[in-house]
Parts: structure tokens; sequence; C-alpha cells
């Protein structure tokens, strides 16, 4: 048994991985306290085994670096990897695109230790970005997982709905593993698939069961982001996924004997705010990345309980929704 474990999921990730377990190597104030990496390599198609055994090779006594391998692709499975095999009483993630700061590790392990009832907390995450970000990045921050709260530690309540992700996430085991499906419904293999938030789903479980989930400032990472993460694309691709992952995040927060009747609510009030938004920048959709991004928004979350419910029981792909879409579109045109 150790007493923290740092969780590293990675699929191709050998260009990306040296920074990040340098800065590992360099963690400061962790002399009172046991702790591991565990490189979880998803069915990487690089070097990335033969990174992680080279700095095996030579790492530090005063951690313990180990390697695992999971073949099932996506960051869920990943992460349920690591906390299967982790040691420690809390295990911290970070993306192969994490750089943490020097004190990570011990801040992160003393908030749990001050911390009882807490089940998970996330990090202060900011961008370092490739190129210089625009303007309109602001609007975008929390889908690029950059998390600036202020300097103060709190709690995420649950009625404001709001939650850490999954990038510099800290949790402790046995939460996870008592309340967390080894199976999420969010389990996708990247972008393509169409889903997202896989994070903020298992987070709702561990909330739901009692535990506290808090933002920690004083865990502070980086988060790189290169030029193509900032490209119109991505960007549409990114806030589709998260708006189709939408409608099962909606479900797990209320009570199973109320979803039949928050369904059609929550489904009325999305085609109510689609309405206006397509009134109000009707003419701007194709030149302002915003508000693009914003009805692609408000569409993904209108089909994601019929896209979420399809995908589940016949096994359909992407196409299907960007039908839904433009028939829902040419609907309320018509209207």
């Amino acid at each position: 048994m150790v007493d923290f474990t740092v969780g590293i999921p990675t699929y191709n990730g050998e260009n990306r991985l040296p920074e990040v377990l340098e800065r590992l190597r360099s963690q400061t104030d962790t002399e009172h306290f046991s702790w591991e990496i565990i490189v979880v390599d998803n069915n990487s198609r690089d070097n990335t085994a033969k990174v992680v055994r080279e700095y095996q090779a030579n790492w530090p006594t005063s951690s313990v670096l180990r390697y695992s391998f999971e073949a099932e692709q996506g960051a869920a499975f990943a992460r349920q990897r690591a906390v299967e095999e982790a040691s420690g009483t809390f295990i911290g993630f970070l993306d192969d695109d994490n750089l943490p700061s020097a004190n990570w590790v011990a801040a992160a392990y003393a908030f749990g230790q001050a911390h009882p009832k807490v089940g998970a907390y996330g990090s202060q995450i900011h961008g370092q970005f490739e190129t210089e970000p625009p303007e309109y990045l602001k609007k975008f921050a929390c889908f690029l997982a950059i998390i600036e709260r202020g300097s103060q530690a709190y709690r995420y309540e649950p009625k404001k709905k709001l939650l850490p992700p999954g990038a510099g996430l800290v949790v402790r085991k046995h939460a996870w593993r008592e309340n967390v499906p080894r199976r999420l419904v969010l389990n996708h293999k990247g972008k393509e698939a169409g889903l997202a938030s896989e994070d903020l789903e298992a987070l709702l479980h561990i909330q739901q069961a009692g535990w506290e989930i808090w933002y920690n400032p004083d865990m502070c990472v980086y988060h790189q982001i290169p030029r193509w993460r900032l490209e119109r694309d991505h960007l549409i691709s990114l806030v589709r996924c998260v708006g189709l992952s939408r409608h099962r995040l909606r479900m797990l927060r209320i009570k199973a004997w109320q979803r039949p009747f928050a369904f059609p609510v929550y489904l009325l009030n999305d085609l109510r705010r689609l309405m206006l938004h397509l009134i109000k920048h009707r003419s701007t959709l194709k030149s302002d990345l915003i508000a693009d991004c914003e009805m692609e928004l408000l569409c993904s979350s209108l089909v994601s309980p019929f896209y979420l419910w399809r995908k589940q029981y016949l096994d359909i792909q992407h196409y299907d929704y960007l039908r839904a879409k433009w028939l829902c579109l040419a609907m309320l045109r018509i209207s």
C-alpha cells in the first residue's frame, strides 16, 4: 500500500509523456508520504511503452513508476484500469498533456488528508497555448478543461450543477470503487464516437453517494493546447460531443421517479432556447463562431436523449446525429 497514486492515461503519448514524467520526477515536499505513478497505455501504436521503460531504468527511489496496458480504447477505460491497479488511498489523474506544478502531488495528498468527507477534488488548470489564443477563448475555456475559479478552495454544491473535469482530478479510491460502475454509459473511443463527459458521469456517481466534491486551487496544472484545438471544426465537434452526452448527466442528477416528468421539461426548454437562438443569430451563424458553437450545443442537447437511446440499443453511428440535427432545424425554419 502507498498513500498516493498518479494515474496517467495515454494514447500514442511517446512525444508528450516525457515532459509530464520530468515534472513528476522533480516533485517537492513528498518525503512524508509514499507515492507511485502508473502510466496506462491505452492501446498505443507508437513507442509509449519504450519511453516508460527507459524512464523506469533510472527513476528515483522516492516514488515508483509503473506501466499498465489497457486494450479497450477510451479515456474511461484507461482511468478505470488505473483505479483497479492503484495502491494509493488517493488517485490523481493527469492526462499526457497536463503539466503539474512542482508541488502538485504534495498539495493533492495534503488536501485529501485534511478533508475526510471529500470523494474527489479538481485542480486549478491554466492553458499553455502553442499559439496566441483568440479573444473568444473565454467562452470555450471550460470545454478545453481550463479551470480558473479563484484562489480559494470551495465545495461544488450539487444544486449548482458544476463539477471539475477529469484532467488534474483526484479521487478517493474507495469512493470510486464503491460507487462508479466499471462501464459508464458515456464510454467512448474518442470524439469520433460522438460522446464526451465520462469524467462528469463518474463524479456524479460519487457525489450522489454522499461524498463531497471540491475545487483545490493549490493543485496547479498547465494544460498544453496545440493550435488545432482552437480551430473551428474542432470546437464545433467538441461542443457537439458535450451536448450529445448531456441527457445522461441530467438524468443522473435527479431521482429515478422524477425522470419521466423532467424529460419533457428539458426537451421543451431546449427547443425554446434553440428557436430563440435561431431567431437572434440566423444571419450570422456561419460568420460568428461563438453563435455557431452555441447552436451546435443546443441542437445536440435537444437530440441527446434520442441519440443516446439509439446508440445504446441499436448501435448507430455518428451520421444519425447529423441527420436528426438537420431535420430538427428544417422543421424549425418551416414553422
